[in-house]
């Protein structure tokens, strides 16, 4: 990362470089993880000066006021109107999981838990339901984390009038100065804590955990994970819980971070209202030592201890890190200067390590990676996915290609076209600094203060980089891509799923071994201009260009081409600096035959980096090196689409790119090679918890076991070849309509003729096979019998759904609507029976599915993480729940809590260009779509408590609902509950936790 800009400047990553990716088409149950964690906030400045730029030589963002209250307490504040009417809040308290004493592990995460169960100001479990009622969106507008050295309690309030923002910040104060630390309440949220430990628990935190403890050996990090330890939290009580708070949570160990739609001097006013009477008891404590890396005891060289961990079910990866101890640094322009270099030697060796494994060698993967971690370490982390077992081979190649850049200076060339990249992410920040979210910018600056570094305009550092370009010499890379190999000590943990195919001495073995220097990876780094690629076809003529008449969007126009192209163009000046290109063709999932699932996920991962014309994935990185370009692709259900977010110099040419896809699409074999042996790899690892067999078999069962929703075994994906890649793929290019949009900052008359040059030029498109139109998407079939699947993971874990089919269409998108806000007000019913009743689950939610594409398919689901012997349990409180929804009506209050919410988040999405092109995807063949934008509010605002009992009782009726349970092996599915569960009542005071962070 930068400091001054807080950009991460990540490993090479090109946005043409396709995803590997470790879920299928979405997160059924998505892991909830604490935050990254970084350094924490050195003491307090002198206040006469602005106390984050003390001793800093980078020109200060005057558009923040920083300032301290008497009793210590800092803030920065800031006026920003994006999206209009929000205001984030970020409460930054500087401890973290690292501040814990041995029998207090755990504490800062459950302290974060209490502080929102009850409070000064506000009564036990009311903390979500209020700001609920306020329209902030459970989860995404009210959430909080803790890390090693932080926890951060997080509000972004829409309508954030005066009165509103002062009651928020008057019920934050109560939180933080005088939470309930009640026994009662440490009781009721320890199983929930619990809960969330058992959730997060499996191979993954094993993993975690082994490689922390070996990694920072010696070190408070090692042994100090923020879930704690059941023997902790269990033994937590009143008093150890409020001398943890009475002890840290100070107002000297207070940052509060407020930015949007709000004068600053009001905000100001109000935080000293709330916060300014806040004491201190007693005298701040010392922070405690983080310790330093430090090689064992007799070891030769740096190279310390070695692990070999062993999961079945986990593909083969090895990760070796280089220790430095980390220290406090002033953060100058000259420390910038010299995070760019690393971060420019990172990029330089993970784009020859990427352009090995493209070629087909011994790794699927490879990156390195600097990091300053916990006020810990300074890491330069390797990590490795080999793959066969050969790992020898795979980690004597990674570091050949490393040794290489340690011993032999990059060539000039190297180093400009990753200095093109870099220049671009900064000027396109600059460019599009009107459009920075106030929850990013207080986000960004939570950052900064945690690592006492600055915070810059876009201007300062696109100006700071340029002037700094004579600084990057070969030289100097190479010393410090010397200093980012060079440690104190050096340790490596390999896990496998083989026993006997390594041990910890072998490890250590390989990487005592001297290894030569590697140049075969250095690419051929001359540039590729568009001007030299071959046109599309003769420039096409518009056949009809119209208004759609859509409000405030009357400037979307619908250009018709005569070849089956038709196109949404909307210049728009409030988005500048972006401009977005989407393209959508074909069927979707109905262009596939039955036998065609593993070609759907080859597709999904290689159809992008198979390239076009005389384009292959490398010389497409080459030429659009500098420029702001994508290739995104997604599967839907009754569509494909391209997408790329650009900006006004470059949308030309990446309009060039998605249209030579169709006309000269490229069929290179080894992108094809590479997502199958990835596609082969990633599948036993769905067997090692119950999320991952919903990943793996949800969508499979929710869509009445349709084959093409199936995930292809490693047998079905060995038996794919390029060839049959090409066969069942190019046939998806070359048929069908396409729609495109381009919405956003571009010149209107230069976007109409680029058109022309490319989509306008392909030939007549053929209509579809008729075979692709009819199928329709049945729900899971109802059965009072469950689906049994099982996991090879810990066996205390189970997952459960159940699952209602519904509808689908454009026709009847109103009730999708109404259907949504039942979920939610189904979601808070079961976060209060499942999590604050009975502490079962941790994250239980209900979410519908509406296929816009398809006549039918839809579904609402109820579903949660528990142990095996909950699951019934779970079942029946559920089919109480949705029994009670049908049977009463639902209050007014409940209605709101869910309403007040949609209609902020739609009010903000509406400032978005983007929103609104994504509801008219579509449209250009189907008009419905444009008339149903104009009820988006109503439908989602406006709604009686009779029209959702009567949905309730359409679908949530007996004998209606499909049941899934993921178990353990070698257990059985209880058939009788346990203990009676609670009847949910019609009215729920709401959850008073968090979905995430907490």
């Amino acid at each position: 990362r930068y400091s001054l800009a807080l950009q991460i400047c990540p490993p090479y990553s090109r946005a043409m470089n396709p995803t590997f990716r470790a879920a299928r088409r979405f997160a059924i149950i998505a892991p909830l993880l604490f935050a990254v964690t970084v350094p924490a906030i050195a003491a307090p400045p002198k206040p006469q000066e602005p106390w984050l730029y003390r001793g800093s030589d980078v020109p200060q963002d005057k558009q923040w006021v920083l300032g301290e209250l008497p009793n210590g307490l800092r803030y920065a504040l800031r006026k920003n109107g994006v999206p209009p009417g929000q205001v984030s809040v970020r409460i930054v308290m500087d401890v973290g999981s690292l501040y814990e004493t041995e029998n207090e592990r755990g504490y800062a995460h459950l302290l974060e838990h209490l502080v929102f169960r009850q409070s000064k100001y506000l009564g036990e479990a009311q903390a979500i339901p209020t700001w609920q009622r306020l329209g902030a969106t459970f989860g995404s507008d009210t959430n909080a984390e803790t890390s090693p050295t932080q926890t951060v309690y997080k509000l972004d309030l829409p309508n954030a009038t005066p009165v509103k923002f002062d009651e928020s910040l008057k019920l934050l104060s109560g939180m933080m100065a005088a939470p309930t630390l009640s026994e009662a309440n440490v009781r009721t949220e320890v199983p929930i804590v619990l809960a969330e430990k058992r959730e997060r628990g499996g191979p993954g935190e094993r993993i975690a955990d082994a490689s922390r403890q070996l990694f920072y050996a010696g070190q408070p990090l090692a042994n100090r994970a923020p879930i704690g330890t059941v023997e902790t939290l269990e033994g937590a009580n009143q008093a150890s819980v409020r001398a943890f708070h009475g002890r840290w949570y100070r107002p000297d160990r207070t940052v509060i971070v407020i930015a949007g739609d709000i004068d600053p001097v009001v905000a100001r006013e109000s935080l000293t209202r709330w916060f300014g009477s806040w004491k201190a008891k007693g005298k701040p404590v010392p922070q405690p030592s983080f310790g330093d890396p430090v090689a064992p005891a007799g070891a030769s060289g740096t190279v310390g201890e070695t692990k070999v961990l062993v999961e079945a079910d986990l593909p083969r990866t090895l990760n070796y890190t280089i220790l430095r101890p980390w220290r406090q640094v002033t953060d100058t322009i000259a420390y910038n200067q010299g995070l760019m270099t690393d971060a420019l030697a990172q990029q330089i060796i993970n784009r020859r390590l990427e352009a090995r494994a493209r070629g087909g060698g011994s790794y699927l993967l490879a990156t390195v990676q600097q990091d300053d971690v916990s006020r810990s370490v300074d890491e330069t982390s390797v990590s490795i996915t080999p793959l066969g077992d050969d790992w020898r081979k795979a980690l004597a190649d990674v570091r050949g290609v490393i040794e290489d850049a340690r011993t032999t200076a990059p060539t000039v060339d190297e180093i400009e076209r990753e200095l093109a990249e870099m220049d671009v992410a900064f000027e396109s920040a600059v460019e599009q600094r009107e459009l920075q979210p106030s929850s990013k910018l207080a986000d960004d600056i939570t950052r900064a203060f945690d690592i006492r570094e600055t915070v810059a305009a876009p201007e300062t550092v696109l100006d700071i980089f340029r002037k700094s370009r004579p600084v990057f010499t070969p030289e100097a890379v190479l010393k410090h891509t010397r200093q980012l190999f060079t440690g104190t000590v050096e340790r490596a943990v390999y896990l496998t799923p083989q026993t006997g195919e390594a041990d910890d001495a072998a490890i250590r073995t390989a990487l005592l071994e001297r290894v030569a220097p590697d140049p075969k990876a250095r690419l051929n780094t001359k540039p590729i201009s568009f001007a030299e690629l071959p046109p599309i076809g003769t420039p096409g003529k518009f056949g009809a260009i119209s208004k759609i008449g859509l409000f405030r969007m009357d400037d979307v126009e619908q250009v018709d081409f005569g070849n089956g192209v038709k196109v949404l163009l909307w210049p728009t000046e409030d988005e500048p600096g972006r401009a977005t290109v989407k393209v959508r063709f074909g069927a979707g999932y109905r262009s596939f035959g039955p036998g065609d699932a593993a070609y759907i996920e080859l597709g999904d991962m290689a159809l992008v980096g198979s390239g076009v014309g005389t384009l292959g994935q490398e010389e497409l990185d080459r030429i659009s090196t500098g420029r702001k370009m994508g290739f995104d692709f997604a599967i839907e259900d009754g569509a494909f689409q391209f997408s790329a977010e650009s900006r006004p110099a470059d949308i030309e040419d990446q309009l060039y790119l998605f249209a030579a896809k169709f006309a000269m699409p490229r069929w290179d074999p080894q992108p094809v090679i590479r997502a199958k042996a990835a596609a082969k790899l990633q599948y036993e690892s769905y067997e090692t918890s119950p999320q991952g067999v919903l990943e793996r078999d949800f969508q499979f069962l929710q869509r009445n076991r349709d084959p093409r929703y199936r995930t292809p075994t490693p047998r079905e994906m060995e038996a794919t070849t390029p060839d049959g890649f090409r066969q069942v793929w190019q046939p998806i290019l070359s048929n069908g309509p396409i729609e495109v949009q381009v919405y956003g900052d571009f010149d209107r008359a230069k976007i109409l003729a680029k058109l022309q040059e490319t989509f306008g030029a392909l030939p007549k498109r053929p209509p579809l096979p008729a075979s692709t139109r009819p199928p329709v998407a049945q729900a899971l079939a109802p059965s009072p019998t469950p689906v049994v699947l099982t996991h090879r993971g810990d066996a205390n874990q189970a997952a459960a759904a159940v699952s209602w089919p519904t509808g689908g269409g454009q026709a009847n998108i109103r009730e999708s609507r109404r259907i949504q806000i039942l979920s939610e007000v189904f979601t808070n019913r079961l976060m209060d029976a499942q999590r604050e009743k009975q502490g079962a689950s941790y994250a239980p939610q209900v979410f519908a599915q509406w296929p816009v594409d398809l006549s039918d398919g839809g579904a609402v689901t109820a579903l949660a993480q528990m142990t095996p012997e909950a699951v019934p349990g779970f079942f029946a409180t559920v089919e109480q729940i949705a029994s009670d929804l049908a049977a009463k009506p639902i209050t007014a209050d409940e209605i709101a809590r869910v309403t007040e919410p949609l209609r902020q988040q739609l009010a903000r999405a509406q400032t978005s260009s983007g929103f609104f092109m994504g509801q008219l995807e579509g449209a250009t063949t189907d008009q419905s779509r444009i008339a149903a934008v104009r009820s988006l509010m109503p439908d989602f605002t406006e709604v009686l408590p009779s029209e959702l009992q009567a949905l309730a009782a359409k679908y949530f009726g007996p004998g209606k609902s499909a049941r899934i349970a993921i178990i353990p092996q070698g257990q059985t599915l209880a058939t009788q509950v346990a203990a009676p569960a609670p009847k949910a009542p019609a009215s729920q005071s709401g959850a008073a936790a968090l979905p995430t962070g907490r």
